[in-house]
């Protein structure tokens, strides 16, 4: 069977399957002229950022919540609790309740979710261990990380999500599993322990967050001992993707840790089941990983990664921050 080639003029019989193959080319070539989207040129921008350049503004990640995750997707609110395990750290987030300032009640407030869950509590992490302090406000750092990292709009749906993510966070209560060098250590409380609520000045809008956070004393301890170094100009280009984030926050605490000339195989199927717990089909989570993985790495150019069919490889590294003098955490570079 065969059908004209009209786009060559010749009236040349082509067979099916070359016509498919020139249907691809041009797919292909009409993919390369696309300009960026938003979140490549994100990514580009970062990616030509000099290394100490990309250091200079730091956030942190607590090393458990470097292996273990948040939701992607907004589990709803009859969802109350979310659990994950990696190896040997155990990650259990239990929805909490807030008080409501015109109803005078307490009232239940969902599950953090999404990037923007992660965003925040970077930002938490980073206040706290730059203030030295676990008592921190955040409405106007808050704000400014928005406009000066994210380079997000600040008066419109943006901050509001941003700070709805924040009190579910406060309102959240945690408990971090570990186990290392055979002692097992167990963070059982909030986060947050105490915040205050306010609301905006339109009723109908029905949106509140906290605008003070104090840590609690257990998660205030653990993170200064156990804080991992991020860039925050790579946090800000991935910014649209949780996946990415999970991904580069999971590589700047384990490729350092790899022992050189010892790499470590992490296969598709254990992959999956840290990263694609809400992605079905581990052929849809291989296409999607691949894509954050990418990304990740045009950011994190020190990254000695190999993937094959069996999964990722991973090679002794750099750190994605390399360390360097500071009391603000008692380990710069993670566990």
């Amino acid at each position: 069977m065969t059908e004209r080639d009209e786009r060559a003029g010749r009236g040349r019989p082509v067979a099916i399957g070359e016509s498919r193959a020139l249907r691809e080319l041009e797919k292909r070539a009409r993919q390369q002229l696309k300009p960026p989207t938003p979140a490549q040129q994100r990514v580009i921008e970062a990616a030509c950022l000099a290394d100490e350049d990309a250091a200079l503004a730091l956030l942190y990640q607590h090393s458990a919540l470097c292996q273990t995750f948040l939701p992607y997707r907004d589990p709803g609110d009859e969802a109350r609790t979310w659990e994950r395990v990696n190896g040997k750290v155990h990650l259990e987030v239990l929805a909490g309740k807030a008080m409501h300032p015109v109803e005078e009640r307490l009232t239940p407030v969902g599950l953090p979710f999404g990037p923007k869950a992660r965003l925040v509590l970077m930002h938490i992490n980073q206040q706290a261990l730059l203030a030295r302090s676990p008592e921190i406000e955040v409405q106007d750092s808050l704000t400014g990380f928005v406009r000066r990292s994210l380079k997000l709009d600040t008066g419109g749906r943006t901050i509001r999500t941003i700070k709805d993510q924040l009190s579910r966070l406060s309102a959240a209560s945690i408990r971090l599993g570990l186990v290392r060098e055979g002692r097992a250590m167990t963070v059982n409380s909030q986060i947050v322990t105490a915040f205050d609520i306010w609301f905006p000045k339109d009723e109908r809008q029905r949106v509140f967050w906290p605008s003070t956070v104090r840590l609690s004393l257990d998660y205030w301890e653990s993170l200064k001992a156990h804080a991992v170094p991020l860039a925050e100009a790579h946090i800000a280009a991935l910014s649209h993707s949780g996946m990415a984030l999970d991904l580069y926050a999971w590589l700047a605490q384990r490729l350092h840790r790899v022992p050189p000339g010892k790499p470590a195989l992490i296969t598709w199927s254990l992959l999956h089941a840290q990263f694609g717990g809400e992605i079905g089909g581990i052929r849809n989570f291989r296409r999607m990983f691949r894509v954050a993985l990418q990304q990740v790495l045009e950011l994190y150019k020190t990254a000695r990664i190999d993937v094959d069919g069996r999964g990722l490889t991973l090679h002794h590294s750099k750190p994605v921050v390399l360390p360097r003098l500071s009391v603000v955490v008692d380990n710069p570079v993670g566990t």
